[in-house]
């Protein structure tokens, strides 16, 4: 089972035990962020909805297009696959009888 990791790194045995003299201390939690209404909420939104950048159409078109390639190629590739050791399985199961 790993030991559990503090700030500094693995825990020594001196300081796992109250006995070495160090005293322990929690950290406190960070204070909670103020709640808004939902009016701030949305314009909140609006605004990080205003910097995302769209790709063009042509960009969509070039991205499905090599989408597509890469479904066929991969189609492809396992299909040899699959037949080669179909073609294997069955020579192996003739072998047998």
């Amino acid at each position: 089972m790993a030991k559990a990791k503090t700030k500094m790194g693995r825990r020594t045995p001196a300081a796992a035990t109250a006995s070495s003299g160090q005293t322990v201390t929690v950290d406190t939690p960070s204070p909670a962020k103020p709640r808004v209404s939902p009016v701030q909420f949305f314009s909140q939104v609006r605004a990080e909805a205003r910097k995302i950048v769209w790709p063009s159409r042509k960009e969509t078109w070039i991205t499905s297009v090599m989408v597509l390639i890469m479904l066929c190629l991969a189609a492809a590739f396992f299909f040899v696959v699959d037949s080669v050791l179909s073609v294997a399985f069955r020579y192996i199961v003739a072998l047998g009888i």
